[in-house]
C-alpha cells in the first residue's frame, strides 16, 4: 500500500515467496534457484516468472 497515492497491490504465493527472499537480501540468481526448489518447476519457467515479477515491481517503483 502506498499511503501517498492510495495505490495497493496484490500478489500470489509465488510473488510473496519472491518478496520474502528479496527482503532477506538474496540475489536474483539465488532467488531463481529457490523458486526451482520450492515450486518444483524448470529453471526456464522460474526465470521467466522471476524476471516478469521483478519488472512489475520496478515499474511500480517498489524495488
Amino acid at each position: 500500500f502506498n499511503p501517498t497515492t492510495g495505490e495497493s497491490w496484490t500478489t500470489n504465493q509465488t510473488g510473496l515467496f519472491i518478496l520474502k527472499l528479496l527482503k532477506e537480501g538474496l540475489a536474483e540468481g539465488e532467488i531463481l534457484n529457490k523458486l526451482v526448489e520450492e515450486f518444483e518447476i524448470d529453471k526456464d519457467t522460474a526465470y521467466r516468472d522471476l524476471t516478469d515479477f521483478l519488472e512489475k515491481l520496478r515499474s511500480y517503483k517498489l524495488i
